[in-house]
């Protein structure tokens, strides 16, 4: 390859032996193709303390020993790999060679709260199964699709529960086509029929999923490296609820198979063992501590507050977006900042947002010098569709009955309220009655429609792209409303008008049919 970059010299059985591992052989930057995942990682960690280029430390010490004409399936340099993670990742501690692999991860049939505790991580990539595309009417082995706890099922209260979780999928059955009739009935028409039918069971989904309990079981997929797989073995081995422990035993078991190099630490009583210890133990404090606070239990049902926010934010994101481009300290800058006036900071914000195209043009990292406390309550549908932000701290209480659920206003116009209503009085009376032997698995009969209290935390750069992604017209109205009003209270509580005027791709506008421009444009 001509120009600055070197290009390392290598035989021709050299590059015959490369040829099949590396997506090209003189570049300077190339994929690595063709190996075992610990392959690939053991070399990058190794690549950390060696003057050797990648494709001659994989000549020297990784294909040497081993059949690397038939790549993967010969585990082409695995044997050092599994001495070099044996080493280095289990005695001397070196959590980074654990970033280098990434595994894909099917979920499968966990339930709505099980699936919360997967998506916790902030390190991996997850997709869950949609609540808008995907009727939740099917049954299993002659059941509807909700965990079945084997020690619920085995006591008295195997009967209410069971009845009231088919009460409830029964009600959801029953209530999809009448709401779709009626929406189709009621909404205007569309140039494009077919999107237009393809967005009315979207939205009648969507309506509709407010009934589902939290012990629906759903697929979730997970892209990940062996750090955060790790981690997320003993997140779910310390939790409380006991589909979460017999579940992490299920990962493991299929981790093992793939990566064992990796995990080697997980079952070592100094190491991860240990360290589930501690999250169970400290979780059990705090749990103590909180029942003796004397603070009274509240319904206050407020659905988005502004707790706490940075005061001189807008200072200190104009601070820190010019800071790269000046030789002087941060707090020098800062003062001299804030001796401007108000329309001189609205140009320098101007200059630092610069000119947005669309929602996708994010602007630079002084906006995460300004943070923002939100304390929510929303439906625990809409919960699940922000818990998924990542970059942000977010944090919820159990899930119950007490703060209450409200019933859709399309299922009361197609006049479904009542079923709506007695198919959640039922299965409220029996969260009251399994709570008390059970009160993890008493949160599988509480409905998505139900309200949960969540504080998120967040810096002004994740607030747009939140706000912005989840006030789009395409989005479930509860979540947009939420996103609209924590941009309002930016901007009026907050006083940080040059921050929320920077957000200018917030869905403003109510559409009637939210899927409809999405599916003219083509379904997927």
């Amino acid at each position: 390859m001509a120009g600055p970059y070197h290009v390392e010299a290598f035989t021709a059985e050299e590059r015959s032996t490369l040829e099949p591992f590396v997506s090209d052989l003189e570049a300077p930057a190339f994929v690595l193709v063709n190996l075992p995942q610990v392959t690939a990682a053991a070399l990058f960690a190794r690549y950390s303390r060696s003057s050797k280029s990648v494709r001659r430390l994989l000549l020297d010490e990784f294909l040497a020993t081993s059949d690397a004409s038939r790549g993967v399936q010969s585990g082409a340099g695995q044997a050092r790999a599994s001495d070099l993670f044996g080493r280095v990742l289990a005695e001397y501690g070196d959590d980074s060679v654990a970033q280098l692999a990434g595994v894909h991860v099917a979920c499968e049939q966990v339930s709505q709260l099980l699936a919360k505790l997967i998506e916790w991580g902030r390190l991996a990539s997850y997709l869950e199964q949609s609540t808008r595309y995907i009727p939740f009417s099917d049954r299993r082995d002659g059941h509807y699709r909700y965990h079945r706890d084997a020690e619920l099922l085995a006591s008295e209260h195997a009967r209410t529960y069971v009845t009231a979780m088919d009460g409830l999928f029964d009600a959801y059955c029953g209530m999809l086509e009448p709401l779709r009739a009626h929406l189709d009935a009621t909404l205007p028409t569309e140039d494009d029929a077919a999107a237009r039918r393809r967005a009315i069971r979207a939205l009648s989904l969507d309506i509709m999923r407010g009934l589902l309990p939290a012990g629906t079981v759903s697929n979730v997929g997970v892209f990940a490296s062996p750090q955060a797989l790790e981690q997320l073995v003993m997140r779910l081995r310390a939790s409380q609820l006991p589909e979460a422990q017999r579940y992490a035993e299920v990962v493991n078991a299929q981790l093992q198979r793939v990566i064992p190099e990796f995990l080697t630490r997980l079952d070592r009583t100094d190491r991860g063992v240990a360290w589930v210890e501690y999250l169970r133990d400290s979780a059990a404090a705090a749990q103590r501590d909180a029942a003796a606070l004397p603070v009274e239990p509240s319904v206050d049902t407020q659905e988005v507050r502004l707790v706490t926010w940075t005061p001189d934010a807008e200072d200190r994101v104009l601070a820190a977006s010019l800071f790269p481009d000046t030789t002087a300290p941060i707090e020098l800058l800062l003062s001299r900042v804030q001796s401007l006036g108000d329309e001189r900071k609205r140009e320098l914000f101007e200059d630092v947002i610069g000119v947005r195209g669309n929602r996708r043009h994010r602007p630079g990292r002084g906006l995460e010098h300004a943070e923002y406390t939100f304390e929510i309550v929303s439906d625990y549908g809409a919960f699940r569709d922000l818990q998924r932000h990542r970059l942000l701290t977010i944090q919820w209480q159990r899930l119950t009955p007490a703060l209450g659920y409200s019933v859709p206003g399309e299922v009361e116009d197609a006049g479904l309220g009542a079923g709506w209503r007695q198919a959640v009085a039922l299965a409220e009376a029996a969260h009251d009655a399994v709570a008390g032997a059970f009160p993890e698995q008493a949160g599988y009969l509480v409905t998505l429609a139900h309200r949960i209290r969540y504080v998120v935390k967040l810096n002004a750069r994740e607030a747009m792209h939140l706000i912005e992604l989840r006030s789009s017209p395409q989005g479930h109205p509860s979540y947009r409303r939420i996103a609209r009003e924590m941009h309002r209270q930016i901007d009026e509580v907050a006083g940080h008008h040059n921050i929320a005027g920077a957000m200018r791709f917030v869905g403003a506008a109510d559409v009637h049919l939210p899927r409809y421009a999405a599916e003219a444009a083509g379904p997927v």
